[in-house]
């Protein structure tokens, strides 16, 4: 799928900041989201849910047990008051497996309906279908298929070329995963294999490809399968394991106390509970499909319900860039310009791929983020916005990279960045030095503002590296500016040039 790079959209009223919430009532929790920002990649200001339970009494009597679902409209009641009252204009309400299935749930709806709150009834295609797009608002190149684990059901969607193609939902969320586990796992395997071939699944063309696996339970299995590698960078969105480590899992789940799954950073009871089951699941989809490997997607059924409601031209905008311009923009001292400065470097790094000039001009557009931090911490600052930042369409090298760059950018001491082990070559990561290096160039010798980008030029020719000012702007040069020159020469094995034109 294309992406769009042109920031031109983000100056026209289409594109302006609104504020929207999604309300999801799932099996396990009823939840509220609040985004602001551009459409595109909008940030998420509110985040709550409520464990109200809806699907526990589903497998005693087929309905929502009365505290359950007092609970989950207690929790719905509040979401609508601070929807209204946080001036959010959009809010989409939806309910999934628990509400579809249960006796009562038209009464859930209807009582819902008090507090001022349209619930839409998703059907198991419209879930896996939300959640496919879900998967390419955060990765517009996936190819493969997006598998959500609730805790009522699970949904498959195959996604390829930016679209969502065939999708099927099946009873196998997390909640009724024990019942269908008790005759052992080759039992559960069989019957795993059995419904998904009524549903005509794999099917052609759906055997061999790698999974997006989309809800909190396979999050929870990925943070365990972060804390088992002592990866470096703890970031779950896009993380990426092999089939290879679902045996290291399954062991982990077998082996690890309930406490010890616990105190795993940022694990939840309950999904430290439900860990066997969804290892289990996960291991039955693996050999029934024939999965090589297995990606983490952040973004979901609520991300994909926004991203089903924009048009073609917005949906095809570059989420990272769009994100990364509206970031720069809130947090720069003066105008921003940050795409100008990647412009200005630009001819020194000619020969990059088009994956690293898009992180570069990602770097460029956050080359005034930092300022406001204490000074001994700018550094940091931008590191911690390049690792951490709440960045979609960017894997985990992409952040290493954006990280590094920033931290060079904002004058970290190069022996100080975090190591990441054998994330990211060394090749690429000097590289990103150097973009850092060029911006802090960039950024001493206009003073942050834009207008001297367009009377000075930088160039590499045969080993020298050269500055050069128009007539009228000599003054720009200065002991500052030579100094960054000199330390970007350095980087690029090159030598200085001061050029006055």
């Amino acid at each position: 799928m294309k992406i769009e790079t042109d920031l031109s959209f983000l100056r026209t009223s289409k594109q302006a900041v609104r504020r929207s919430a999604v309300i999801d009532i799932g099996s396990n929790s009823v939840r509220i989201v609040v985004y602001e920002g551009p459409a595109r990649a909008p940030a998420v200001i509110f985040n709550e849910k409520v464990a109200a339970g809806l699907g526990r009494g589903l497998s005693v009597d087929g309905r929502i047990a009365p505290e359950d679902a007092e609970r989950g409209l207690v929790a719905l009641r509040r979401y609508a008051l601070l929807a209204k009252h946080m001036d959010v204009k959009e809010v989409q309400c939806v309910a999934t497996a628990a509400v579809r299935d249960a006796l009562n749930g038209p009464d859930f709806i209807a009582a819902a309906a008090e507090a001022g709150l349209r619930i839409r009834l998703l059907s198991g295609e419209e879930e896996a279908e939300a959640a496919g797009h879900g998967v390419l608002a955060a990765i517009p190149d996936a190819r493969g298929i997006a598998v959500d684990l609730g805790g009522g059901s699970l949904e498959l969607a195959e996604v390829a070329n930016g679209e969502v193609g065939r999708r099927v939902s099946f009873p196998l969320g997390v909640l009724r995963l024990p019942a269908l586990r008790e005759n052992g796992d080759q039992a559960f395997e069989r019957a795993v294999r059995k419904m998904l071939r009524a549903a005509g699944w794999p099917g052609e063309g759906l055997s061999g490809l790698p999974l997006y696996l989309v809800g909190g339970s396979w999050r929870a299995l990925s943070r365990l399968d972060l804390e088992l590698t002592k990866d470096p960078l703890a970031v779950l969105d896009q993380h990426t394991f092999p089939r290879t480590a679902l045996r290291r899992l399954i062991r982990a789940t077998r082996r690890m106390s309930f406490e010890e799954l616990r105190a795993i950073p940022g694990m939840a009871s309950n999904r430290a509970a439900a860990l066997p089951d969804a290892a289990a699941l996960l291991a039955a989809l693996v050999h029934i499909l024939d999965v090589p490997e297995m990606t983490v997607s952040s973004s979901g059924l609520r991300e994909g319900l926004l991203y089903q409601a924009l048009d073609a031209e917005t949906r095809a905008q570059d989420p990272l860039i769009v994100a990364a311009e509206f970031e720069g923009r809130r947090l720069a001292r003066f105008a921003p310009h940050g795409r100008a400065i990647a412009e200005w470097i630009a001819p020194l790094f000619a020969d990059e791929t088009p994956v690293d000039s898009r992180v570069r001009l990602a770097a460029s557009l956050l080359s005034d983020v930092a300022w406001s931090a204490n000074p001994d911490f700018r550094a940091e600052r931008g590191t911690e916005i390049g690792l951490h930042g709440n960045w979609r369409s960017i894997d985990i090298p992409g952040r290493i990279l954006l990280a590094r760059a920033l931290y060079a950018g904002f004058g970290g001491a190069d022996a100080e960045f975090p190591a990441m082990g054998g994330l990211v070559s060394a090749e690429r990561l000097a590289r990103a030095r150097q973009w850092g290096l060029a911006i802090r160039l960039a950024q001493r010798l206009t003073g942050g503002i834009e207008a001297p980008l367009k009377a000075s030029g930088i160039t590499l020719v045969d080993g020298k590296l050269k500055l050069g000012l128009d007539a009228g702007w000599h003054h720009l040069a200065g002991e500052s500016v030579e100094r960054r020159l000199r330390v970007l020469a350095q980087a690029l094995d090159a030598k200085p040039e001061l050029v006055l034109l």
